[in-house]
């Protein structure tokens, strides 16, 4: 029997809009803002009940259903990302503030209920960022979501919010690169080090400096806008290869999420007048740092984290519809290196610290 013939984007458009149609059947009632869906009282849902090492995760068979404010709606999962972040919690170095805790911080999902005031409708598809987002449910300020273009394949937008959004802001706001700057990228095969090659490249970074731990990843570094690989395996000396790049004047940005490893040698590559962004502790937290050190080369030093730019509705509102345009519009190519179950959360962390991925790590919700 001849293979099936691949289907054509307008056919796939149109398959997506008449599922969206579908579902707003399903969801809707005639005031548009909740559903007729029957909600659970109970979900399933990754949960810790202490911190520890990845074997700490289990999948709650019967966690509580989140009941939504006034001013948050009520979403079912379909995805949700997974990020270092998670790991930071699960393993105690962001304090959980109480237990059991449900982790993740970005999913993918279909509004069952939103506020009478709110644009969102019962059965939109949408991305957004939150609390408690490894589960079947969850909810989120209205404010903190955002509709998905239909052009947006199902996944693409859990795995888009956090890291995405992240590398976005940094480059505009840690530090604001413009065309020509040399910049060096950490981890540059990881989730936010692709979306970092691929938006430097975007606003004309002029010399774009990957590290990676394998030829393999810094390949890949390559495809997504990289310049220029540089090795930091088996103790090699990537500081003096950056300076070598560089013509020994250094970058104007470092952007860093591998943390302790590296750090040092940031403050030996970045340019006097540069800016070392840290935004990651893949390798461990940086050691306290004295503030004397900074002073030779008038260097700033950031620590950021996406919430922290994208705090009200407006700054949330300009990143993820600019970032959602980019991702519809085919300028990202947004990578996912796997998608598990909640079942698999265990193996989950372990890969993501095992540092032997390459862009974004998901879990498939049923």
């Amino acid at each position: 029997m001849p293979p099936l013939p691949k289907p054509s984007s307008t056919t796939l458009n149109r398959l997506n809009t008449l599922t969206t149609h579908l579902l707003k059947a399903t969801f809707q009632t005639s005031s548009s803002s909740s559903s007729t869906m029957s909600v659970p009282s109970t979900q399933k849902a990754l949960q810790i009940t202490q911190t520890g090492g990845p074997d700490v995760v289990h999948l709650a068979a019967a966690a509580p259903v989140p009941t939504p404010s006034a001013t948050q709606v009520l979403i079912k999962n379909t995805h949700a990302g997974i990020n270092y972040i998670d790991t930071y919690f699960r393993s105690g170095l962001y304090p959980p503030d109480h237990f059991p805790y449900t982790l993740g911080r970005e999913g993918e999902g279909h509004i069952v209920s939103a506020p009478a005031s709110s644009s969102l409708a019962a059965g939109d598809r949408v991305a957004y960022t939150a609390g408690a987002t490894q589960a079947q449910f969850a909810v989120a300020e209205a404010w903190q979501v955002v509709k998905l273009p239909q052009q947006v394949p199902e996944g693409v937008g859990a795995a888009s919010m956090i890291q995405g959004l992240t590398a976005l802001t940094m480059i505009r706001e840690s530090y604001h690169v413009r065309a020509g700057d040399a910049v060096l990228v950490h981890a540059a095969a990881g989730g936010v080090g692709l979306w970092l090659c691929q938006l430097l490249r975007a606003v004309g970074a002029g010399t774009i400096i990957a590290t990676a731990s394998t030829a393999e990843k810094l390949e890949l570094a390559k495809k997504n806008g990289a310049t220029h690989g540089v090795s930091y395996a088996d103790g090699a000396d990537w500081v003096a290869a950056v300076k070598e790049i560089t013509g020994g004047a250094g970058v104007a940005a470092v952007f860093d999420g591998v943390g302790k490893a590296t750090f040092d040698g940031d403050l030996e590559v970045v340019a006097r007048k540069g800016t070392v962004v840290s935004f990651g502790n893949a390798s461990g937290a940086v050691e306290p740092l004295k503030i004397a050190r900074l002073a030779a080369k008038n260097v700033k030093v950031l620590r950021p984290q996406l919430f922290g730019y994208v705090a009200t509705p407006e700054e949330f509102k300009q990143y993820a519809d600019e970032l959602m345009e980019m991702v519809a519009g085919g300028k990202v190519d947004v990578r996912v290196h796997k998608t598990y179950k909640l079942e698999e959360a265990v193996q989950a962390h372990k890969d993501l610290e095992g540092r032997g991925t390459t862009g974004k790590l998901l879990f498939k919700i049923e």
